[in-house]
């Protein structure tokens, strides 16, 4: 991607407008840009940063207010931990050495582990990080999130897969959309539910943008563009931005990549200008 130019003149969304993001019920036309397809677009500014396990190859992220749980990929490295936001690790639990772990979820009875090409899900205690059980999938894994009665979950397409919580019986697809055209690439994702109103962010593979998606339509209907952060330079062409959990009860998220070992803590700001 092209140098990123400072951006100028930004202010910071209120609360309320930041719930009307994040539930996907629209916000108020007089603070908030759109581009031509008719998507809400927003930039971040950073209000703190926390140490993370720089070895962290991210695949999964999720803040429950108390602990963050993690998963990380790379084959024969790949595991699961629950840490502090000060970096101190809880517990950790490494996948079997086959396999290249990816996204994970906690559902409120059990956490779920996906794998890449391994066609496999781990059940795990949500305590011990235990294995207590599998399942099995088609294709890919790559993201994973949850609602109260709902897994969803990402596999690299333009579709998003609704599963079962208990056993991720997959029950319905999802055809993901921006402007009418599909979306694909859809990476590490997180579920926020208020007020009875759902959607699903979703990192956006090798990019810097995360979209909001509605998970009944499908329609992505708000993007994030997170090119302020200020994330470390890549060592190598994957370290890219794959990581995102909101802090419950605030307008604010956790956003961190593969091997940063930053965990950056955001809230969103109008729309960056563009550079001319």
């Amino acid at each position: 991607m092209p140098p990123v130019t400072p951006r100028r003149n930004r202010r910071a969304l209120t609360t309320a407008l930041i719930a009307l993001l994040l539930t996907g019920c629209g916000a108020g036309p007089e603070r908030v840009d759109r581009d031509d397809r008719g998507v809400a677009r927003f930039g971040v500014e950073v209000v703190g940063r926390h140490p993370m396990d720089p070895s962290s190859f991210t695949q999964g992220l999720e803040y429950d207010g108390e602990r963050l749980l993690v998963g990380t990929g790379l084959t024969g490295a790949s595991r699961i931990y629950t840490s502090g936001l000060d970096g101190t690790e809880i517990r950790s639990a490494a996948l079997p050495g086959e396999f290249f772990g990816e996204g994970v979820t906690d559902t409120g009875t059990v956490i779920w582990q996906l794998t890449w090409k391994g066609r496999t899900a781990i059940r795990r205690d949500r305590e011990t990080l235990r294995e207590i059980g599998r399942a099995s999938y088609r294709g890919e894994g790559w993201g994973l999130c949850s609602f109260s009665d709902t897994v969803v979950m990402s596999d690299g397409t333009d579709h998003l897969r609704l599963l079962d919580p208990d056993d991720l019986r997959e029950r319905s697809r999802v055809p993901v959309t921006i402007g009418g055209e599909p979306l694909d690439q859809l990476n590490e994702l997180e579920c926020i539910e208020m007020e009875g109103r759902r959607s699903v962010l979703a990192n956006v593979w090798k990019s810097t943008d995360i979209v909001r998606i509605d998970p009944a339509t499908g329609a992505v209907d708000a993007v994030i563009d997170t090119s302020d952060l200020g994330a470390p330079a890549p060592r190598d062409p994957d370290d890219v931005l794959n990581g995102i959990a909101r802090i419950p009860g605030t307008d604010r998220l956790l956003l961190t990549g593969k091997r940063w070992g930053t965990l950056y803590e955001v809230r969103l700001t109008e729309s960056p200008p563009t550079d001319g």
